[in-house]
């Protein structure tokens, strides 16, 4: 099959103690293992990134039912906790690495969270890819793309690359805006410095137009029920999500019809 769509599930933090300040992006270990639990239940073979490419070039077919797992950010809880899970289930993932801090910490949370979490080292990437893990490109020091010049947005990229090249002995073909920062200037260069694909943070499932270097995800958050979780897998959203779209639509509409209420100045 070419012309399936494939839910891109986008992780950040496994751990069994999520620290309150990344709530939303944490799942715990538990809840981790039930997903995959259910992946596994319903028939749901995963795939990399490699395989997904190909797919879409006609160049190879997909399973029944493709899932394609993947960890932004590089993390060590998600070696420590996630990998052992996926490796019960025979699940395959892909890592985005921030290449300038590895076996550091994630220090570009300091300013909005006010937190750090240890990222994997360059050994523990090693062992990753020789067991069959796909490791990508995070940029070298995690900036919002779209917000750099031409010159230090094709450093991030261009270095990142090379140094995951070096470290790993592999291609490094595949990408991850962090953040999602993008826009058509950040894919042009994303391109010149060899990227085959790129990862966003648009929701949704990656469809046969889906575009190589905007790939759709399914983020994944700390608060998703198992429910959820099904409902993002099938249609890339959680129905709480659709349902909050749908009250958000019938409101503006009244209110279009309805006219402007009065502002602040006319209430008593």
């Amino acid at each position: 099959m070419t012309g399936t769509d494939v839910p891109v599930l986008m992780y950040h933090e496994v751990s069994p103690t999520p620290h309150p300040a990344f709530r939303r992006y944490t799942v715990t270990v538990r809840q981790f293992a039930r997903q995959m639990r259910w992946l596994a239940a319903f028939g749901y073979q995963a795939i990399d990134m490699d395989a997904l490419v190909r797919a879409r070039l006609g160049q190879g077919s997909l399973p029944r039912r493709p899932v394609l797992i993947t960890f932004d950010d590089g993390f060590q809880g998600c070696a420590d906790y996630a990998v052992p899970v996926l490796r019960r289930h025979e699940f395959t993932a892909v890592f985005y690495l921030v290449t300038g801090l590895m076996g550091e910490t994630s220090r570009w949370m300091l300013p909005e969270l006010g937190v750090e979490l240890s990222l994997m080292t360059w050994e523990t990437a090693r062992a990753l890819t020789a067991e069959g893990f796909q490791c990508g490109v995070h940029t070298v020091t995690h900036p919002r793309l779209a917000t750099l010049d031409p010159a230090r947005c094709r450093a991030e990229l261009v270095n990142a690359r090379k140094r995951l090249e070096d470290e790993l002995g592999r291609p490094a073909v595949h990408l991850a805006y962090p953040f999602g920062s993008y826009d058509p200037r950040v894919q042009r260069i994303a391109a010149e410095a060899g990227f085959v694909t790129a990862c966003s943070t648009r929701p949704g499932l990656s469809g046969v137009d889906d575009d190589l270097l905007a790939l759709h995800r399914v983020t994944i958050y700390g608060h998703d029920s198992l429910f959820d979780f099904a409902c993002r897998l099938r249609t890339g959203t959680a129905l709480r999500d659709r349902l909050g779209q749908a009250l958000g639509g019938v409101v503006r509409h009244f209110r279009l019809r309805r006219g402007p209420g009065p502002s602040w100045r006319d209430r008593g």
